[in-house]
């Protein structure tokens, strides 16, 4: 079973939590944190509740972030 519910809170801790343990507040340190946060929610979504997340590890999280990482590009807004 999968469940939004709790997405945008993990989005907002994965955020904060990133920003509060670089202690980095730049606009990259801001970007970093907004991939961060999306890689936590990501986590969030995949089972019920916080089921996924209290089994989570951080290398799953470094694992994603990569998968993330390579998955993205953006172009600039004309």
């Amino acid at each position: 079973m999968r469940d939004p519910t709790g997405a945008g809170d993990t989005f907002a801790g994965g955020f904060l939590g990133y920003l509060t343990a670089t202690g980095n507040r730049s606009v990259e340190a801001f970007k970093q944190a907004i991939i961060f946060g999306s890689v936590m929610a990501s986590f969030a979504v995949e089972s019920f509740s916080l089921d996924r997340l209290r089994i989570l590890d951080y290398k799953e999280i470094q694992e994603r972030f990569r998968a993330f990482k390579r998955l993205t590009h953006f172009e600039d807004i004309l």
